[in-house]
């Protein structure tokens, strides 16, 4: 992606609806995620089911998984699943990549330590990419093993032009602490980290570089993506609102001074400034997540249409 172009995503919140996603594509949108869990709490998607209707309810945006807890699925399956997504929908797939942790049942149930997440995410993340390589591949890990296996993605009858991209989807990891930096950096074709303020963001953006230095890694084409969470309102007081009633129960009641580091609400011209200041710690694709209980759309038709064109690497919103 090039370094002075910004990108403005949005997160399909609450649900891929196949209405707010033909009108989220008419605007200057160029990416549309969502993520999900294998047993949340609550009656929500699992990420590549959600994954599977972005790519089947959308035409021209690239679609991506934000996140897929990979440690909870055995990385073969995974690759085949993501395969045939992204040759389905012309290689327009991306995935982000947590480690998950804070639904213990869900890891319990599948029979996945907790204390494995992190290790297991860093060898199923090589398994995805010897995979999507093409040919035999024969793998002999810690907790994965297998030999001459071959993915052959799917491709449509008639759809000229589908195919899986070259190496596969792209793999940004997803997180906030420096474990997470430090995949990145080794594996990673790019960085997503969520619920930072843009201070933080900066300071990550270094100890990635840092890492990827000391590893002898070349950045070229690495993707510098931030997910905020977000409200943007005419009224400035109701997105402000909004982003309390969505997060502010999970900080225990913290004052907004401490949610708006974190997740900007206002008017656009209130949110331009805030969102440039992720710009100007490094971020070039900024995806925005509403946090609110209505109207989602309209905080995306605002960010697209008033925010972005506000947003300028090197130079203070417009």
């Amino acid at each position: 992606m090039p370094d002075d172009r910004i990108i403005l995503g949005a997160a399909a919140i609450p649900e891929p609806d196949r209405h707010w996603l033909a009108a989220a594509e008419r605007l200057p949108v160029g990416s549309l995620w969502q993520g999900g869990h294998v047993l949340p709490p609550s009656a929500t998607g699992e990420a590549i089911t959600r994954l599977a209707l972005l790519t089947a309810w959308t035409e021209r945006v690239r679609v991506g998984a934000a996140v897929l807890v990979l440690p909870l699925y055995h990385p073969v399956i995974a690759a085949k699943q993501l395969a045939d997504l992204d040759s389905r929908s012309g290689g327009r797939v991306s995935v982000g990549v947590g480690v998950g942790g804070e639904f213990r049942a869900e890891f319990e149930a599948v029979g996945v330590p907790v204390a494995e997440r992190g290790a297991r995410t860093d060898e199923a993340m090589e398994v995805l990419r010897s995979l999507w390589k093409g040919g035999p591949v024969t793998h002999r890990g810690k907790f994965f093993g297998f030999d001459d296996a071959e993915l052959r993605p799917v491709r449509p009858p008639g759809a000229a032009g589908a195919a899986m991209r070259a190496g596969g989807p792209p793999l940004l990891v997803s997180g906030r602490k420096e474990p997470a930096m430090r995949r990145a950096a080794r594996l990673g074709d790019g960085w997503m980290p969520y619920l930072v303020s843009p201070g933080a963001y900066g300071r990550s953006v270094r100890t990635i570089r840092d890492e990827a230095r000391a590893a002898g890694r070349d950045l070229t084409g690495f993707e510098w993506a931030a997910y905020v969470y977000c409200s943007i309102r005419r009224d400035g007081d109701r997105a402000r609102d909004d982003v309390a009633a969505f997060l502010g129960g999970a900080y225990g009641g913290k004052p907004r001074a401490m949610l708006d580091r974190i997740a900007p609400a206002g008017t656009p011209e209130e949110v331009a400034v805030r969102l440039q200041e992720f710009v100007d710690a490094g971020a070039r694709h900024i995806i925005v997540s509403p946090a609110a209980h209505e109207d989602t759309l309209g905080i995306i038709t605002l960010a697209a249409e008033e925010v972005l064109p506000r947003l300028a690497v090197g130079g203070a919103a417009r």
